[in-house]
């Protein structure tokens, strides 16, 4: 393992159909569009580039306003990872490029995570894909769906993601020894899985459990998994995420 930072971009996905909030990476934090927020987050970490890939000619006029980097990409990708593997062609990436996916509702989102995220991949050179996960500290988050649950092997590899409660625990005694884990939504990429991944069907269990994560597993790529003692701050899904992400700028 090297202590040398791995050189990494960042691509933040952003269109502005979201469903629960509407226009979401043009909702305004502070005086900044989110979208905004989140670019200049991931330019305090590490990467060499960080860019915006949308479908939107507003979000694009926005990103030039504030001089972030943004592409213009198809508005009929179903998957932010279908949009950031468009970057990847766009800019004829090498196949060992290191791409970050930040979801671009994490206007909070800590640069160091962004940074260990890549070094994860980095690391672990026969892996496709990094994501992150913490230690699940409250019984309410086990039977959530919102939070998704991530079993990993003794290699720190994923087995499977679930909304359900995994690993079941079917006796006390297991429990004291079980240490479950939230999975947190960010994802580091070789820029050739990209291109891969643009050519795999949906597979049953992301269908069955909505998480796109599976379509890899289930082909056989191997996803990495670092763990944080700690959550991050929690994204915007709500206009009551909206609202708590506003007080904490405003602090």
């Amino acid at each position: 393992m090297s202590n040398k930072p791995p050189e990494f971009l960042v691509v933040i996905p952003a269109r502005l159909g979201s469903t629960r909030l509407p226009r979401k990476p043009l909702a305004d934090i502070g005086g900044k569009p989110m979208v905004i927020r989140v670019a200049e987050r991931a330019q305090q970490s590490q990467a060499h580039s960080v860019i915006v890939a949308t479908d939107s000619q507003e979000i694009h006029a926005i990103c030039d306003e504030h001089r972030i980097e943004c592409l213009l990409t198809s508005p009929d990708h179903p998957t932010g990872t279908d949009r950031i593997a468009e970057v990847a062609r766009l800019l004829k990436l090498p196949a060992d490029t290191l791409v970050v996916n930040v979801q671009g509702d994490e206007p909070l989102i800590p640069p160091e995570l962004i940074n260990q995220v890549a070094k994860t991949l980095a690391d672990n050179t026969s892996c496709d894909i990094s994501t992150i996960a913490v230690p699940i500290t409250h019984a309410s988050e086990l039977d959530n769906p919102n939070v998704v649950k991530v079993v990993l092997n003794r290699l720190g590899e994923a087995m499977y993601f679930s909304r359900a409660s995994i690993p079941f625990v079917r006796s006390l005694g297991s429990a004291q020894t079980m240490l479950h884990l939230r999975h947190i939504g960010i994802y580091a990429y070789r820029a050739n899985f990209l291109e891969a991944y643009t050519r795999l069907e949906p597979a049953p269990p992301e269908q069955a459990e909505a998480l796109e994560q599976l379509r890899a597993l289930w082909n056989g790529f191997r996803i990495t998994v670092h763990t944080a003692s700690e959550a991050p701050p929690a994204g915007v899904d709500t206009a009551e995420d909206l609202e708590r992400v506003r007080r904490i700028i405003a602090r």
